[in-house]
């Protein structure tokens, strides 16, 4: 039974990483369009009717009482600020030099989880972020031209900070999460989460009117993708997966999104990559299956870790 929910919350995480990696193509078409602001309201706003519907149909309901500190925190760094930010910031430099401020952010979900957790920071773990980090960085300089590539990268220093905000943002989201979710569903804790991301975001609701009149459709229908499957199923997903195992240990799974980024860019955009790009995607996933591993002697002592987190329901 446990290893069978091992393998579930395994699948979630799968399903999450695939789904933010095909967010950054549909960003790149919507982002033409819709500005930064604009973009996240109107994404979260899908994400709540979804989620609201298959919540009404569950027949969930509210979230206990316990749950809400950590949903309106994570809702709104997670789902409002993070999102916000990061449209903004990638507005500011280049995709490379996003892709490797804003992945400290696993590195930060690990140190926070220490700090306001209490969670272990194994040795594999430290290693798997470190190598992840490293594939982060060599992917994002090859993206963004510092290889001595013509992709020509830029960036300024609001970007970076920027960057470093949403970094920060999806980091304290993350970790103020958790504890949400050992009172309520993972259904639960991410439907409110949206709504309050969506509800920050409502200052934005003039531009999203006046953007959407003029937008192609083309842009309004990845707006809405983002909306359905990167945020609300995948947001889902993750809280599922996260409510049995470590912020930590999901947070480096994330690290293999630049892999699949590039992957899907090749076949989606045609944007062939270059070798730099490959050994950086390829150190990615290395650094993902180290950090996901177990040692023999401490599997046992894992598992018991997992039963104890894992909701009784």
């Amino acid at each position: 039974m446990q290893k069978q929910s091992s393998r579930l919350a395994l699948a979630a995480a799968g399903v999450t990483v695939v789904l933010w990696a095909s967010a950054f193509v549909s960003i790149r078409s919507a982002g033409t369009a819709y500005s930064p602001g604009a973009l996240a309201l109107g994404r979260l706003l899908a994400g709540v009717l979804v989620l609201g519907a298959v919540l009404l149909i569950r027949r969930e309901g509210l979230p206990p009482r316990a749950a809400w500190r950590g949903i309106a925190v994570s809702g709104l760094l997670w789902f409002g600020v993070y999102m916000v930010v990061l449209n903004w910031g990638e507005q500011e430099v280049d995709a490379g030099t996003a892709a490797m401020v804003v992945n400290i952010g696993p590195i930060l979900i690990a140190l926070l989880g220490a700090r306001f957790l209490g969670e272990s920071l194994p040795p594999r773990l430290l290693a798997g972020m470190a190598v992840s980090f490293a594939g982060a960085v060599t992917v994002g300089l090859s993206m963004s031209g510092a290889d001595g590539g013509s992709s020509g990268g830029h960036a300024s220093v609001l970007g970076v900070l920027l960057c470093v905000l949403a970094a920060m943002a999806y980091a304290g989201g993350v970790v103020a999460q958790k504890p949400a979710l050992a009172h309520g569903s993972a259904l639960q804790v991410t439907t409110f989460g949206c709504l309050v991301g969506a509800v920050a975001c409502l200052p934005f609701a003039g531009q999203l009117v006046e953007e959407a009149g003029r937008a192609p459709l083309s842009a309004t229908l990845n707006m809405i993708y983002l909306g359905v499957f990167p945020t609300a199923l995948a947001f889902t997903t993750w809280a599922y997966a996260l409510a049995r195992t470590t912020a930590g240990r999901m947070g480096a799974t994330t690290y293999a999104v630049p892999a699949l980024v590039v992957l899907m860019a090749w076949m989606f955009l045609g944007e062939l990559p270059g070798l730099l790009t490959l050994a950086g995607g390829a150190l990615c996933l290395a650094g993902v299956a180290v950090s996901r591993s177990r040692s023999r002697s401490s599997v046992g002592a894992g598992a018991d870790l997992a039963g104890r987190e894992a909701p009784g329901r």
